[in-house]
């Protein structure tokens, strides 16, 4: 199905509900483009972190604990 005919089948189901199902899918609607824009945010903010250099030092550091060091593994894939 094509993203216009959800959106007409959407739209003929919203003319035939009462005004308070009407409100609650446009509540809905709001909430998925809230979430939508959240992870759009967050993935830029990912994106943003990977090409900075704040923390290119890090790659410098020299590894000063190795996984013999643990005294209890959790998961016990090494």
């Amino acid at each position: 199905m094509t993203k216009k005919a959800i959106i007409e089948r959407t739209l003929k189901a919203i003319e035939t509900l009462p005004l308070e199902k009407a409100e609650e899918i446009s509540d809905f609607a709001d909430l998925m483009m809230k979430r939508f824009e959240e992870g759009l945010l967050s993935e830029d903010t990912q994106a943003f972190n990977a090409q900075g250099k704040a923390f290119d030092f890090l790659k410098d550091e020299e590894d000063i604990y190795t996984v013999s060091d643990l005294k209890e593994v959790y998961n016990a894939k090494r």
